[in-house]
């Protein structure tokens, strides 16, 4: 008795017909400070109240502003300015021997630093749990437009074409995509540290013109979509690092 062939075995991974690629503002890189204020506001409304019986503000509520101004301040140095590589690794060495030089100093001569302790311990910032929730709405709010906005420009890579979506009433604008260019850039490596975001600069064949892409989240992931989907792609990975 003859059995019939065995059904060939299905693929695991299916097969990936597109690659979406979006180019997002600067503003993603602040959810630190969204998630910071985010906690100090369920905190401060925990606590009930940021002021002692005396009319001091308490610990918790100045650690929180502390932390909060301090997340603020780091975030906003970070979409402010690039920080390549080599550069990433001179402001590390910097800080570690500016930290090691005072450590020594204080050693040396003791009380040197006790009027700049005075002065940071006379500094008592604090902000009720409004002000955080405030804050944390409006950046949802604003996390919300990106999102939106991002759902009406947008790029499309297929294997024969590169379509780029825009606008409110769906626009296309069709480009093709054989033998398409990539570049690939790690600009800042605390944006890539924060989103896994860079640049994507994309050069369609018979074009003349360069299709730059900043902040693209997961870069390294949509890179390796690309060059599986379109196979022979040509890619250069440029990372910067002066």
């Amino acid at each position: 008795m003859s059995t019939a062939p065995a059904a060939p075995a299905k693929s695991s991974e299916s097969k990936q017909e597109s690659v979406y690629l979006i180019s997002y503002p600067k503003v993603i890189f602040l959810w630190p400070t969204l998630i910071v204020a985010f906690v100090a506001s369920l905190f401060m409304w925990l606590t009930k109240g940021h002021f002692g019986p005396d009319g001091v503000p308490s610990a918790g509520a100045v650690i929180c502003a502390w932390t909060f101004l301090i997340m603020l301040s780091l975030n906003l140095v970070v979409i402010s300015f690039d920080f390549p590589r080599g550069t990433s690794l001179t402001i590390f060495f910097v800080i570690v021997a500016i930290i090691l030089g005072a450590a020594l100093l204080v050693s040396w001569r003791e009380g040197i630093f006790d009027p700049l302790r005075n002065f940071l311990i006379s500094l008592k910032p604090v902000a009720n749990s409004t002000f955080y929730f405030t804050f944390t709405l409006v950046m949802a709010i604003i996390y919300v437009a990106v999102w939106l906005h991002s759902r009406f420009d947008y790029w499309e890579v297929r294997p024969n074409e590169l379509l780029h979506h825009h606008g409110m009433l769906s626009n296309l604008e069709r480009l093709a995509a054989p033998n398409l260019q990539i570049e690939k850039e790690i600009n800042d490596v605390f944006e890539y540290l924060l989103a896994g975001s860079g640049r994507l600069i994309l050069k369609p064949a018979n074009e003349q013109r360069v299709i730059i892409l900043d902040n693209v989240m997961m870069i390294g992931k949509k890179e390796q979509q690309i060059t599986k989907l379109l196979g022979a792609l040509q890619v250069q990975v440029r990372n910067v690092t002066t």
